[in-house]
């Protein structure tokens, strides 16, 4: 029989290397990500009541009342079932804070809307139907979640799923 400190270090160890794993492939999916937005010509929207909109992302966030403070950015798919698995959490999150959605490869507004509509979603969306901005932003899979600082830099970006916990943490810790 193994003695207790023994086993106590094996599952320490395993958890060290599964945690550095992880930092490893999140690294690695996101070498080519850059440190700011990228904004390449005017962007379109959808507002979480439905009206569609368009201009710069300082003219989204004008419209949102949120000019100087970080806000959650979340890049998903229609098609991508981890975006699905975590859209509770989304809209838990986006309840409570500033969450800007990019709907990358998932059709044109109309489309988009009556996705949102019928999973009773009410997410400000940037339409990314070509996934030209996820590309710019070197974001090669979905889901995406970051923190949007009122400087467009890009902090605490985490490729695959994060919980709604996961995604208040990143919030916070963008507002020390």
């Amino acid at each position: 029989m193994r003695r207790p400190l023994s086993r106590l270090f094996d599952i320490l160890s395993t958890l060290v290397i599964a945690a550095a794993v992880f930092w490893v492939v999140q690294a690695w999916m996101l070498r080519d990500s850059p440190s700011h937005w990228q904004e390449n010509g005017a962007l379109r929207w959808v507002l979480a009541d439905g009206t569609l909109g368009h201009g710069t992302l300082r003219d989204l966030r004008r419209a949102l009342g949120v000019t100087d403070a970080p806000v959650g950015l979340y890049v998903w798919a229609t098609w991508c079932p981890i975006c699905a698995a975590m859209s509770d959490a989304v809209d838990g999150v986006a309840r409570e804070q500033t969450l800007l959605t990019v709907a990358t490869r998932s059709g044109e507004a109309d489309a988009l809307q009556r996705h949102l509509q019928g999973h009773g979603q009410r997410w400000v969306v940037i339409l990314d139907p070509d996934g030209r901005l996820a590309q710019r932003h070197g974001w090669r899979s979905v889901p995406v979640f970051g923190v949007l600082m009122p400087d467009g830099a890009l902090e605490h970006v985490t490729v695959g799923y994060t919980t709604a916990w996961g995604m208040r943490w990143r919030l916070w810790l963008a507002k020390r």
